[in-house]
């Protein structure tokens, strides 16, 4: 393991069979010369995602670690279990299906992290620059931000987008709850840090299929929205003067 790498790469999996070692190799192939970590979380897989991740983390020891579910807990879960061990400054989430390029990643880190991100910068959100989805899922995506938009002034766009840079210190100001996945940006906003768009590749699953069905996004969808809702609606953290803390800029 590199030590205390700057960058920690997580990604959670769930039955991903034939993902998983196009994905993780395609990680080391685009950052080269970016001191990184890939932290990787099977979410209880009953295909052979297990034993790829086994295999991949043999391939890559120095990188690679592995973290296995005992029981089927979701995506929320699954980052947050990636959380306790990251080592970076910065996580950047991937999703396990290969649709997130790791590009973008080696792309941003050079232009915006490494020449001196704002220290208020808590979270880069991607905004896919195209959807190879079908156009009912195309429009389905497009009214429900719209909608949590409205709601929740989170200042992003594309919130389903798997791609997301977050400084480690302000993923960890955050709560936890089931599908909290979805409203990053507006979490990380809420805790007063600074949320940035940017423009990233969206591409097809590499194999298997989607996990979300549109009956379960929407009713899940429309619940936590409330929830997110009321919880915006209670205020952010307090943050001393004495902690020299950004936010208090």
């Amino acid at each position: 393991m590199p030590d205390t790498p700057a960058l920690s790469v997580l990604i959670p999996f769930f039955n991903e069979e034939g993902n998983v070692h196009p994905v993780i190799d395609e990680v080391h192939e685009q950052l080269a010369g970016i001191s990184f970590e890939i932290v990787c979380v099977n979410d209880c897989s009953s295909d052979a995602t297990e034993r790829e991740l086994a295999e991949a983390k043999a391939k890559h020891p120095d990188t690679v670690v592995v973290f296995n579910h005992v029981e089927r807990r979701g995506k929320s879960a699954a980052l947050f279990t990636g959380l306790k061990s990251v080592r970076g400054q910065w996580v950047q989430l991937l999703d396990g299906d290969g649709q997130n390029d790791p590009a973008d990643t080696a792309r941003l880190w050079k232009t915006i992290i490494v020449p001196g991100a704002s220290p208020r910068l808590g979270i880069i959100a991607g905004k896919r620059n195209s959807r190879n989805d079908s156009g009912f899922k195309w429009l389905q995506s497009r009214v429900a931000n719209g909608v949590r938009r409205f709601v929740l002034q989170d200042d992003a766009t594309d919130t389903g987008c798997g791609w997301k840079l977050i400084r480690t210190e302000a993923f960890r100001d955050l709560p936890f709850f089931a599908s909290m996945h979805r409203f990053l940006p507006a979490l990380i906003k809420r805790a007063g840090w600074d949320v940035r768009e940017e423009m990233v590749n969206d591409r097809k699953r590499l194999a298997g299929q989607s996990k979300y069905g549109f009956l379960g996004r929407l009713g899940a969808g429309i619940f936590d929205l409330v929830g997110m809702f009321w919880l915006i609606r209670r205020g952010g953290y307090g943050i001393a003067r004495e902690w020299h803390d950004p936010r208090a800029n």
